[in-house]
């Protein structure tokens, strides 16, 4: 395997780790703390707030630090932290000290978007299938916190559920920090072969030349649609296994059961992002992200008060579109930004989106209380139409929107 491969394989694995750990504390809280600690589920969620803010908030200095200094060294600090927190979250005797761990956990998480993402796209021409397979990865993430926390839960205790992932991302990073170590020399005479090449190829790896008024237009829509996207994507993943627990109670009895089905649906979901990369790298932006937003809007609203195996087909089918967002901006963001500033970029998108995602945690807390999921599905059918409004305001022609130019 070439060592650009390698690396690829690496950033996709962070990617898994990175929503993986973000969601532990879902399952956990749904399926066994509220039980434990004597606590209700939306009195407990509330806690994992912290840990949300400082996945969006964080991701600036991040981004920053890895322009300034190295993206590559700012990887290994994620995957050794990230581990480290983890575990440290297990040691948790109450929710403040839980809500520490949390936000230990999301001060490192932050690191991955903004970083792993600038180096996905970087001395690429087209970014929507890599960005996707990257994207895929991290769904999965997704869907095996569900289910690896609920099999831990019901094999043994739910702190188990933070120290096996964290013990693995350590040995992770040590793992990248040797292989980034291994051949300092050669990544130099790379970067001076890539530098002395076709100034063409450094263009394609850049940004298209386009008009401020167009920068600052689409720049405006893909922060509102990552905002409202990161409401839609929040309340989804997070609420999923409640949601699963409480409206399949015909087909699912255990805490392994609920995460089984929740797993069946991130994974199958997750192979969305690869359809619609394909098409973004093929066909208008635009098309297709409307497309999405559209269908995004039908099945939440289809899901209103559904049960039973009819739940879980509905929930397959707006899982699909709520993933198949996810690569369209970054898509977008990767064809208006230059490499030299772009992880800056990156994580202005992400401060936005995780910092949506941390208010919606009381927003799911307090909907669930007062009148059930029920309610969430409306507010996530009118999200999404906001969404496709908002789409159907990007410019209808150029390279940005349409097929990207060419090598």
């Amino acid at each position: 395997m070439s060592r650009e491969r390698l690396n690829f394989l690496f950033l996709n694995v962070g990617h898994f780790l990175d929503h993986l750990f973000m969601l532990i504390f879902a399952t956990v809280a749904a399926l066994r703390l509220a039980e434990e600690w004597g606590m209700s589920y939306a009195a407990l969620i509330p806690y994992a707030t912290p840990g949300f803010v400082a996945f969006g908030i964080c991701a600036i200095p991040a981004g920053w630090i890895a322009d300034k200094w190295s993206r590559q060294g700012m990887m290994i600090i994620f995957f050794i932290g990230i581990g480290v927190s983890s575990i440290a979250t297990a040691l948790a005797d109450s929710p403040v000290e839980i809500a520490a761990g949390l936000f230990a956990i999301g001060v490192f998480a932050a690191i991955y978007h903004p970083v792993g993402l600038a180096m996905v796209v970087h001395g690429r021409t087209k970014t929507g299938i890599p960005l996707a397979v990257n994207g895929v990865f991290g769904n999965l993430g997704v869907a095996a916190a569900a289910l690896l926390t609920g099999w831990l839960i019901d094999t043994g205790s739910w702190r188990n559920a933070f120290v096996l992932p964290g013990v693995v991302s350590i040995g992770l990073g040590v793992a990248y920090a040797a292989f980034v170590w291994s051949d300092r020399a050669a990544q130099a005479a790379r970067a001076a072969a890539r530098a002395g090449g076709a100034g063409a190829k450094k263009a394609a790896a850049g940004a298209s030349t386009i008009e401020r008024a167009t920068f600052v237009r689409v720049l405006s829509i893909i922060v509102f649609t990552t905002a409202v996207g990161g409401l839609i994507f929040q309340s989804t993943t997070f609420a999923l296994p409640k949601m699963f627990d409480e409206r399949l109670t015909d087909i699912a009895s255990s805490a392994t059961a609920v995460g089984g089905y929740a797993f069946l649906v991130f994974t199958i979901a997750a192979f969305a992002q690869l359809v619609v990369g394909y098409l973004v790298d093929h066909h208008s932006v635009r098309t297709v992200f409307a497309f999405v937003a559209g269908l995004q809007a039908v099945f939440f609203a289809i899901m209103y008060q559904l049960t039973g195996v009819a739940a879980l087909v509905v929930s397959v089918a707006f899982m699909l579109v709520v993933f198949g967002q996810i690569p369209i901006n970054d898509v977008l963001v990767g064809r208006i930004t230059r490499s030299e500033w772009r992880s800056r970029i990156y994580s202005i998108r992400y401060i936005v989106t995780f910092s949506v995602m941390a208010s919606t945690l009381p927003l799911i807390a307090g909907i669930h209380a007062t009148w059930g999921f029920s309610a969430l599905f409306v507010v996530m059918a009118v999200a999404a139409s906001g969404i496709f409004a908002a789409v159907l305001m990007l410019p209808r022609t150029g390279a940005i929107i349409g097929q990207p130019a060419p090598a």
